[in-house]
This record gives structure tokens, sequence and C-alpha cells, in this order.
């Protein structure tokens, strides 16, 4: 149809939807190309509270700057390690004021989790989160969707929103290889996916394929299979943030090509993780140990975190609690001192 019959209110509204397209492509080109890289060490943050329950901004800012220290490539939070469903509108907005100042300057990406109860609020956090200068966002499927095609819906609208690099996590339902494609080829900020409600292992490579390598596959489910996911060419990886520098070590040790002190550097989480578990220590506690946080509060629990919701953390599957006592506190110190030549921060 000619432009001179098309009505000029609708011509107008027609530019200022490709110029706003336009403006999106263009920022995202520009972090591609300057920004901090989208792939490596992603942990999850975890959220420190106060003795009065109350989100600890001062903790939350020491924890990227700890990250930063130790080499870590990106932070995500809120996610679910964060105990993010526990955390008022409020609390989440502060806190990604914290973290975004807290990294100011620093190599360590922050990328803000903006999930909600619904799309307005959805989108309220990722406006914001580019606002405050995060890396780039990250969102949880709506609960209870399964269906494709709302599903693309939602990170269409989601990822046209913002400028940002968009991470996808596909829990806790999988998401058909089919859907990712899709997002990939029609959302052009979505290029990474935190895969890990299905078997990873078996969904690296044809994902990787059918992109042709352009979406970078994160893994989480503790990243207890790191060192199989690098043979298969995964790109990221989202554990807890307590040993996130050996964690980092680890992935940029196999990057450079040195995979025989890659496997020994992640020997060493695993090792060292043994141990916490059986010592029954509080996720947390390993980040109060390297004088990050101040306490293990924990809004899942009554007080203080206990060992039995480490599913999932840092490689930590969850066990029944057991007490958590001034022996075990030595026990993880013990262990902490062993590894205190790797240790950055």
């Amino acid at each position: 149809m000619p432009s001179s019959s098309v009505p000029e209110s609708g011509r107008r509204q027609f530019l200022q939807v490709l110029g706003g397209g336009a403006l999106a492509l263009s920022r995202l080109a520009a972090g591609e190309k300057g920004g901090k890289p989208m792939r490596g060490l992603f942990p999850i943050g975890a959220s420190p509270f106060t003795e009065a329950d109350e989100l600890d901004l001062q903790c939350l800012s020491a924890q990227v700057k700890f990250l930063n220290r130790g080499g870590v490539h990106g932070v995500i939070w809120p996610q679910i390690a964060s105990e993010w469903t526990t955390l008022s509108k409020k609390e989440r907005l502060d806190g990604a004021d914290a973290m975004t100042s807290a990294g100011k300057g620093g190599k360590t990406a922050i990328v803000i989790g903006v999930q909600g109860p619904d799309m307005a609020t959805v989108l309220e956090y990722a406006k914001h989160a580019e606002k405050v200068g995060a890396d780039g966002i990250c969102s949880l499927p709506p609960a209870n969707v399964t269906d494709d095609s709302a599903l693309f819906d939602y990170y269409k609208q989601l990822g046209s929103s913002t400028g940002l690099p968009l991470f996808v996590q596909s829990q806790p339902f999988p998401m058909s290889i089919d859907l990712i494609v899709r997002m990939y080829k029609e959302i052009p900020t979505f290029r990474q996916i935190k895969d890990e409600a299905g078997d990873t292992l078996a969904r690296i490579t044809e994902i990787r394929t059918r992109t042709g390598d352009g979406i970078k596959v994160f893994t989480g489910n503790g990243v207890r299979n790191m060192i199989n996911e690098l043979m298969l060419g995964a790109q990221g990886y989202c554990p807890a943030t307590d040993l996130a520098d050996i964690y980092a070590q680890t992935f940029d040790l196999w990057q450079s090509g040195k995979h025989s002190q890659a496997f020994d550097m992640f020997g060493r989480v695993l090792c060292f993780n043994s141990v916490v578990q059986t010592a029954g220590a509080p996720q947390k506690y390993v980040l109060v140990a390297r004088g990050v946080f101040k306490n293990t509060r924990s809004r899942r629990s009554s007080g203080a975190e206990t060992s039995s919701g480490r599913g999932g953390q840092g490689g930590r599957a969850g066990r029944a609690s057991r007490p958590f006592n001034a022996e075990s506190e030595k026990t993880v110190k013990a262990a902490l001192e062993l590894l205190k030549p790797y240790l950055r921060a």
C-alpha cells in the first residue's frame, strides 16, 4: 500500500514502533561490542537478611564486590535460590539499585531477575533494571504456563521492553527446543538460556546446533556436571556465590585450553562441597566464613538457614537437616583453609 494512503496517525504510530525497535537493537549491538561478556560464571546471588528480617542491602552490595574481587563473570539476582518469592517489590527495587551501584566499575555483569505476579510488574522490574544500569535481565516463565505459544508471547513482550540481554530460565517445566529456536530467531535480545528443567546434557548439543551457536547454554541444578557440560560446549554456569571464584577459575582454565588444570580445580569444588554437606552447614555459612555475610538468616525457615534447603545450591544436594554446631564450624573452616591458595576473594 502506498504510504500516501495510510492515515497520518497510523503512520506516526508505525514509525514510533519501528523506531523503538531499532533503538533497542542498536543498544543491544552496542552492549555486545563494548559491554560485559554474557558467558562464564553467573552464580545466583543469595539474599542476606538482618536480624530484624529486613533485606540487608549492605551485605547484598558486599556480595557483588566479593564476586568482583574473585574475577567472577556475572551474577543473577533475585532468582529461586535468592528466595525471590519472599521479597517485597520495594526490596527487589532497592536490591537492584544496591547491586548495580556496587557493580559500577567492576567486571562482574549484573543481571536482574524480573519475574513477577503479572506482566505489568514484570515490565516494571525490567525497565527499572535498565534505568539503574543493569547489564541484563532474567526471567522464569509465568507460573503454571507450559504452552509454547503463551511462553513465546511472554518472552517476546519482555524481550522487546528493553535493550538489555535477556536470560531465559527454563524451570520448572522443560521448554521445547522448538520454542527456544523460535525465540532465538524472533527475539533479538534473547541469547542466553539457563536450561535446567530437562536433560541438559542431552539438550546442549541440539540447542547449539539448531541456533548455530547463537544461544549460550547456561546450566543450573547446582552445576554438578560442569566438566561434562564444558566438553559439550556449555557457555555459562549458575551455582551459588560462596565458591564462585573457584568455579570461575575452572571455566577460565578450560576456555584457555588447560583442561587438566580445570579438571583439578573442579575437583576441589566437589571435595569442599562434600565436606560442607557432611558438616550440615547452612548455604550462607560459607559466605559468613569468608566475611561477606553477617549471618545465615533465611526466610525459608524461621531464624537461621538449615542444611535441608541446600538442594540445587552449588552442587550440594539437599539432605535431612542435621545440627550445625561448633565442631561443624571447625570442619568448614578447616576445609576453607585447604582451599585458601586457590581463593581469589
